[in-house]
């Protein structure tokens, strides 16, 4: 079975990324409503002596979905699996995750979206009755054996919520939608993480990797390990100006300048997805199949990746007839509008 449970963190940067983990809610930034929900919901089901209800994750990658789920665990004094949706392939797979749970442990399935249709029929009664149907053999020596399973709290996540079967959506207790963090939240967790990385930074170098950090949490903490390499091995001359080993606003705007991120926070693949939307379409509409086409990415990596940031930014806007890149798109880019005559404007 390829699932990924219980998986530990291996290359650095993965340890990295789990001592960055807040470990209590109080050192758990934004999102303050879902976990305000969140406590009251767990509170509840400890006064009552049970297994709080299903919870559902969805949100854009990188904003705290599996932190929560942890925090979830913790907060019930409970051990978490982890698997991804991917990594259950067969009925079998989901049984074997299912029966090596203990009484009121926490399963956090990531990208639950991606669970195949008959794993996910199998997942209904575990969910709804803690109870698990398999049908061994086949043809008339077929016989269902029910497995009973201790109960449980399901915890799914998806960047993509609407490819969940209405079925498979309804049974979960809450559902909660994570959105993009505010940049005073931004700037608390880079503050906090360069505190446990011992990084020493400036508050000028902090405010500008917030600012460019994509309102996201885990694009904030990468960009601010690799401006602390920036400031560890950076040319002499560079380093001369602003001191080795800290994170200055010197340092900081250097690192992201050959790292190519911009002051808006878009990255190379952000700048593609545009120029293909403005060049080869004179800025749309165009649809999602043409533009990855166009732009030679992924129609997910478009969907997941990039869109949701250069919407939120104002660059993109949907309509039903396809993408249409805004005037802000244009004036970002340095490149001149044409009207309906295709006349530049």
């Amino acid at each position: 079975m390829s699932s990924v449970l219980d998986k530990k963190p291996t290359t650095e940067d993965e340890v990295l990324d789990s001592a960055l983990r807040p470990k209590i809610w109080s050192d758990y930034v934004g999102q303050e409503k879902i976990k305000e929900n969140i406590r009251i919901i767990l509170t509840a089901a400890k006064k009552r002596n049970q297994s709080p209800d299903h919870l559902l994750f969805y949100g854009n990658s990188g904003l705290g979905k599996t932190t929560l789920a942890q925090l979830v665990a913790l907060e019930m004094g409970k051990e978490i699996r982890i698997s991804s949706g991917p990594a259950i392939e067969r009925a079998g797979d989901l049984a074997a995750i299912l029966t090596n749970l203990n009484e009121g442990d926490v399963l956090f399935l990531d990208e639950i979206h991606r669970i195949g249709n008959t794993v996910e029929e199998y997942l209904y009664p575990a969910m709804e009755d803690y109870k698990l149907n398999l049908i061994l053999g086949k043809g008339p020596m077929a016989r269902t054996m029910e497995l009973k399973l201790p109960k449980f709290t399901l915890i799914g996540a998806t960047t993509r919520p609407a490819l969940l079967s209405t079925p498979l959506r309804n049974r979960f207790g809450a559902i909660f939608q994570l959105n993009f963090y505010k940049p005073e939240d931004i700037e608390k967790i880079i503050e906090k993480s360069a505190k446990l990385l011992k990084i020493k930074i400036e508050p000028e170098a902090i405010k500008i990797i917030a600012e460019r950090s994509r309102f996201t949490p885990r694009v904030a903490n990468r960009l601010l390990k690799r401006a602390r390499d920036f400031a560890e091995a950076s040319p002499a001359e560079v380093l001369a100006k602003a001191g080795s080993g800290i994170i200055t606003k010197q340092i900081a705007e250097y690192a992201l300048e050959q790292l190519e991120v911009d002051k808006m926070g878009l990255e190379p693949g952000d700048i593609k997805i545009l120029l293909a939307l403005i060049e080869k379409f004179d800025g749309g509409p165009v649809g999602l199949q043409s533009l990855s086409a166009a732009a030679m990415e992924e129609e997910d990596t478009i969907l997941d990746i990039y869109e949701p940031y250069l919407m939120q930014m104002g660059f993109i806007e949907r309509t039903p007839r396809g993408r249409i890149a805004s005037r802000m798109a244009y004036e970002h880019l340095g490149i001149k509008m044409k009207n309906s005559q295709n006349q530049l404007i």
